[in-house]
């Protein structure tokens, strides 16, 4: 999006991460007055737009009149839903791939209907018991992809149906990428991609989920080198990260995206350098989630000004 000046004018949503439910099930039928106090909530940090977590809530799985609700509950509380993230719902899943691409086309079809832009999917499933009693579910090991030719079709043929169906209803498909899955590395999401192949399918480059590995992982640089020309969308967040060069050993734990390990202010350079122009959504694990979150939105809105402004003087030299 750009203004009448030329200038990109980028979008920030938050996640409705730090409003998930002990029992997600519990939100479906909550309510208006339970949706609208969470996301009233959310437009109290200065956010002007959401992205609908699942965790959260899931659209997918709303009712007709209950999607009217929630697009009513949105005007009220003064945000614009831009995107749906659907998160641990794997077409690969070994047990439930055939429901989660049933889900996720419901969840394309309650995107296009309140008007998000975009849907975020992953190939990450759900978090396993020794995950969830850790103080951070990422230093346990999860279910992991297969890396074989026939995995990468699988998922090809499956995302690519997807994407075709955002195409026809004017919703675009990003990939989240996340560990242990095809999308695990940045050399593995954007072969995936080619293998897809769709106009409509790009990448949603969280290399937040990478870095936090307590493992070797791709330098920085080259993540967003190759991921950031495919991005059509950006869950932004941030890690300390510490390396012992004698031992091995990697430990990392959640950070504001200005005192993380990952550099934003050239992150976010390079990638409007590259023709960036895709929303951005703020998240934040542990701790106080909110106050971390309104701290990266407000860090992210400088930084992407001071960007616009350079950009601005550059065009008028």
């Amino acid at each position: 999006m750009t203004t009448e000046t030329g200038i990109p004018q980028f979008r920030i949503t938050g996640a409705m991460l730090p409003f998930a439910p002990s029992d997600p099930t519990g939100m479906q039928n909550a309510g208006c007055e339970t949706w609208l106090a969470d996301l009233l909530r959310l437009g109290a940090l200065g956010f002007d737009a959401v992205d609908i977590t699942d965790s959260w809530l899931r659209p997918g799985d709303l009712s007709g009149g209950q999607l009217k609700e929630l697009g009513s509950v949105l005007r009220a509380a003064g945000l614009e839903a831009l995107a749906i993230s659907a998160i641990r719902r794997s077409v690969l899943d070994p047990a439930e791939g055939d429901a989660n691409l049933a889900y996720s086309h419901r969840t394309i079809e309650a995107a296009s209907h309140l008007g998000c832009s975009i849907v975020s999917v992953g190939l990450h499933r759900p978090l396993l018991p020794r995950q969830l009693a850790a103080l951070w579910f990422w230093t346990v090991d999860g279910p992991k992809d297969l890396q074989n030719r026939e995995t990468y079709r699988r998922a090809a043929t499956r995302l690519r149906e997807l994407g075709q169906h955002g195409q026809d209803v004017g919703v675009e498909l990003s990939l989240e990428l996340y560990e242990d899955t095809l999308l695990g590395t940045a050399e593995s999401a954007v072969r995936l991609l080619e293998e897809i192949g769709h106009p409509n399918v790009g990448l949603n480059p969280d290399i937040g989920n990478l870095v936090r590995q307590h493992r070797v992982i791709e330098p920085i640089d080259t993540m967003l080198e190759l991921t950031l020309p495919h991005a059509n969308y950006w869950h932004v967040k941030n890690y300390l990260r510490l390396e012992d060069a004698m031992t091995g050993q990697v430990l990392t734990a959640p950070a504001t995206m200005e005192h993380g390990v990952i550099d934003y202010r050239h992150a976010i350079k390079m990638a409007v350098g590259l023709g960036f122009r895709g929303p951005l959504c703020v998240e934040h694990y542990g701790g106080d989630m909110l106050g971390a979150m309104k701290a990266n939105l407000e860090y992210t809105r400088s930084v992407l000004k001071e960007e616009i402004y350079s950009q601005a003087s550059v065009d008028m030299s």
